[in-house]
């Protein structure tokens, strides 16, 4: 009945969009920001996504906020299962597993001034009833005072409309000190200074410094008010300055008081990375008038340009899935330079960018770089020569490619170097703005450079990496393995035959660490001797920690660029295949919690964390192209929903997303640096992709329900296709691929 009840809620809210967004013929009408953001039952999961207003790749995400201090389970300051919420903050991550932003959070209240000043918290309660979503776009009414917020954004400010009820106070509270902290409470955000500091009546500006998942972080803004401040209290710490005009400190807030007044409150909100200046110019470059509803439509037209250069047909449940997992994948990387070019570089000094450029942050890099960034590469090549170079600028710094960056620094979250596939998937597609040869140098330079992720001296001295020297060892050595042959790949391309086969020879060290008596990547000792004990199930090895995130089921079969030396070693097709099949079978527990990551189980595949999202499709190396087919559509069909628990996981930042969106039109990035696409199980009824060459792509399937998921022929531009795969090649060529589907 809850499912029922949360499905009748997404159509109920669908409806509930503005007319304009009823009336258009556009795509942004499917997306269903709510999509994620939370749990049916105590057995579902949540994807960590939050549905408030923001622009493609913007650096504000104005969403409201539902925890006091907010942990890795509630990373993006929303879950749908809650009904109070604090406050309304400017920036936000989509579902990680780690929290941080949650910058600029203000809360409007009926209450006077005199009693807010004495108050840490200023919870309002609310029913969903009375909550609307859409793409830049999100309101709320308030039980008990009233006060409907409105929100929506441009790419660097934050619109808020407040209508406040008549004939109450008219007060809104900005707090700096409001913050998060990650699992266990280790990892509380410190905030070393802060301001907030009335500049005239109508103005506020302020900055804050901190350090909480990212080790250190800055961030300005400046505020305009669409009225006058007739009141006002500052505070630091338990210290209050009644009629104050500025608080400098750990800890500060200040409460505004607009007086009475018929019409509805508007308050803009520029970020800036660097000063506040910047933010002001980033305010009167993008949002310098009091229009909410202009304001809105851009944020609407900006995400229609983004989304519609694919055009889908199918049921309006993968219409939702499949333009919402679009709109979460471009929700990052985040813009984090100002509209003059000002940004902050990695070692925290500023700097300005050439004319035109723009500089990108918030790289989750261990989760995207198997889809979500192949994904940017064939639908968005215009921006990925940007990303590209924003990498390249912490490389320049720091002498090593990001890990895992957020507002433009290392957090070193996470394993491998895999900024490395990302940037010479770019070269070797050659992508506007991309220079291979400067890519290159940095991911050569990465690899060959020690750091805390790339252990390689270790590699050339034992062939493994020892789990007596390092931890997360077999995770480690086969994902450094796949970064290393996407080095030599580049190598090769650009007729460098030493360095090609020096990689070469690093990307196949994960022979040394396959045990044939167990059938399993196993961690060694400094003396080679396997480590016990062993278990495959379990991702708590006793006294051990060989596996990130996941066990040794999971991580058995990541050699996705050389599958078929992977399936020589484990003995050839008939073997590789049954042991796929086990994996899927497979349904023993050991760490009933998945290790605290793994979810979406089929058997000991995990859908809902990143080490198994190619394996169905490893199918197709060893004929059984039907098990491939069969299970990629149980996935789409078992594992993703137009409901607040659309994904069996953390979204990671488009990686959920973005496998359900290559996967539903068919094909898939096993090897995400090879341009090659393996087939699947095609959901749509047709897919069209205007690409940036003018030229467009189709895929047809005569598709008619979910039993239908076995493909019988394929046609390619209306020849017999006798492939399990489909090129980058072959789609930027232009052209119709038709599947005939069936039982």
């Amino acid at each position: 009945m809850k499912i029922i009840k949360h499905c009748m809620l997404a159509l109920a809210l669908m409806a509930a969009m503005p007319s304009w967004a009823q009336t258009d013929e556009g795509v942004t009408r499917y997306v269903n920001p709510f999509i994620g953001t939370g749990q049916v039952d105590a057995h579902s999961l949540k994807g960590g996504n939050f549905p408030g207003a923001t622009t493609p790749f913007g650096m504000v995400q104005l969403s409201p906020e539902e925890f006091v201090c907010p942990n890795g389970d509630g990373a993006s300051g929303y879950d749908y299962s809650l009904n109070t919420i604090y406050g309304f903050a400017h920036t936000h991550l989509s579902g990680t597993g780690c929290v941080d932003l949650l910058d600029v959070m203000m809360q409007p209240s009926v209450e006077p001034i005199t009693r807010l000043q004495g108050e840490d918290l200023y919870p309002a309660t609310f029913s969903h009833d009375n909550e609307k979503a859409s793409v830049g776009y999100y309101a709320v009414r308030f039980d008990g005072s009233g006060i409907n917020t409105e929100l929506t954004a441009t790419t660097r400010t934050g619109m808020t409309r407040i209508t406040y009820p008549a004939g109450k106070p008219q007060t809104l509270a900005f707090d700096m000190s409001h913050a998060g902290q990650n699992r266990g409470g280790d990892r509380k955000t410190i905030i070393f200074n802060s301001q907030l500091r009335l500049v005239n009546a109508t103005t506020l500006v302020g900055y804050r410094m901190l350090s909480g998942w990212q080790k250190a972080r800055k961030v300005y803004f400046y505020a305009q008010f669409s009225r006058p401040v007739v009141a006002k209290t500052f505070r630091q710490g338990k210290e209050v300055y009644v009629d104050g005009d500025v608080a400098n400190g750990r800890d500060t807030r200040c409460f505004l008081d607009f007086g009475a007044s018929s019409e509805p409150l508007i308050v803009k909100v520029a970020l800036s990375p660097v000063s506040v200046d910047n933010a002001r110019e980033n305010m009167e470059a993008e949002n310098p008038g009091w229009s909410f509803e202009t304001v809105q439509q851009q944020a609407v037209a900006a995400w229609e340009k983004e989304l519609a250069n694919i055009r889908i047909d199918g049921t309006d449940d993968q219409k939702a899935i499949f333009y919402t997992g679009l709109y979460h994948a471009y929700i990052q990387p985040n813009t984090v330079s100002d509209v003059n070019g000002a940004y902050t570089r990695s070692d925290f000094t500023d700097a300005r960018l050439p004319e035109g450029e723009t500089h990108y942050s918030t790289f989750s890099l261990w989760d995207t770089f198997r889809a979500c960034n192949p994904l940017y590469a064939l639908l968005k090549p215009e921006r990925v020569g940007d990303m590209v170079k924003s990498m390249l600028r912490q490389y320049d710094v720091y002498g090593y490619l990001p890990i895992w960056q957020l507002w433009g620094s290392e957090n070193y979250c996470m394993i491998g170097n895999h900024a490395i596939p990302v940037m010479v998937d770019a070269a070797l597609k050659g992508l506007p703005g991309v220079d291979a040869e400067r890519v290159y140098e940095a991911v050569r330079g990465t690899s060959m450079r020690e750091h805390r992720q790339s252990p390689w001296k270790l590699l050339e001295q034992y062939g493994y990496l020892p789990e007596t020297r390092q931890i997360e060892s077999v995770s480690i050595t086969l994902e450094n393995a796949f970064d290393d042959a996407c080095v030599a790949r580049l190598a090769k391309h650009l007729g460098k035959m030493d360095d090609y086969e020096y990689f070469n020879r690093r990307a196949h060290l994960y022979r040394n660490i396959y045990d044939e008596k167990t059938g399993f990547f196993r961690a060694k000792d400094e003396n080679g001797k396997w480590m016990e004990p062993f278990n495959p199930y379990t991702y708590r090895p006793k006294g051990m920690h060989p596996y990130a995130e996941g066990n040794a089921w999971q991580y058995n079969f990541f050699v996705p660029h050389d599958v078929p030396d992977m399936i020589a070693l484990m003995g050839g097709n008939k073997k590789f295949e049954k042991e796929l099949d086990h994996l899927f079978a497979d349904t023993t527990r050991v760490d009933l919690d998945g290790g605290g990551n793994a979810s979406g189980f089929i058997g000991q595949y995990a859908h809902g964390n990143e080490p198994s999202h190619h394996c169905a499709y490893l199918y197709n190396w060893v004929g059984a192209d039907r098990k491939a087919q069969y299970y990629t559509n149980k996935v789409m069909t078992e594992q993703y929903f137009n409901r607040i628990d659309g994904y069996s996981g953390n979204e990671d930042c488009g990686q959920m997303s973005s496998w359900y969106i290559w996967s539903s039109m068919g094909f898939y990035p096993v090897d995400p640096a090879s341009g090659v696409y393996s087939f699947g199980s095609p959901q749509l009824r047709r897919a069209d992709i205007t690409l940036a060459n003018g030229k467009t792509f189709t895929v047809k399937t005569n598709r008619r329900g979910a039993d239908d998921c076995y493909i019988k022929a394929v046609k390619l531009n209306g020849k017999k296709y006798k492939k399990n795969y489909i090129t980058y090649a072959d789609i930027m060529a232009g052209g119709t691929l038709e599947f005939v589907m069936g039982k």
